[in-house]
């Protein structure tokens, strides 16, 4: 015959490494799930399905994310650079994630985290003569951010979809 005998501090410990466990496997559950939702559900679209902003690996990825958008880019980005999104956002930053919003991302979920801006050169933006740039910033191989933005100082910055003539 066996006694085994607990104490209240051995059963709290065991109690406490259960509900520990039943966390862990919650956030496991359900966290990808709600990543993958937040850019689809955001609004983000064209109205048959969406654009697809995941599985961004290459440079290759990037450009072919952006003729999803009907642009067309050089093969090779400009420039591609580690970026820190700022923990505080001062009134330009602010008004960039702005756009970010319109398009149905943000930036605020990112803060602090270091991403990867890839730059294009936009060879087809239709009825502009200048140097027109795609930026695209890359967070754990998704598309977080970006923007189509013209090279001049008084030019234009809009987001990923093609601006109709007004």
């Amino acid at each position: 015959m066996f006694v085994y005998s607990l104490r209240a501090s051995t059963i709290k410990l065991v109690g406490v490494v259960c509900v520990a466990l039943t966390v862990l496997i919650t956030l496991i559950a359900f966290v990808p799930t709600y990543a993958i939702s937040s850019q689809t559900s955001a609004g983000v679209g064209n109205g048959d399905g969406g654009y697809n902003y995941d599985k961004i690996k290459t440079a290759e990825d990037v450009a072919a994310f952006l003729t999803q958008f009907g642009w067309e880019v050089e093969s090779n980005p400009t420039e591609v650079k580690s970026v820190t999104i700022p923990d505080e956002f001062d009134k330009v930053f602010a008004a960039y994630n702005e756009l970010q919003k319109a398009q149905g991302l943000n930036l605020s979920k990112y803060k602090s985290r270091e991403v990867t801006r890839y730059t294009f050169a936009v060879t087809n933006y239709p009825e502009y003569e200048g140097t027109v740039w795609a930026n695209v910033l890359i967070y754990r191989n998704r598309v977080i951010g970006g923007d189509i933005c013209s090279a001049d100082v008084s030019g234009f910055v809009h987001g990923f979809e093609r601006q109709t003539a007004n």
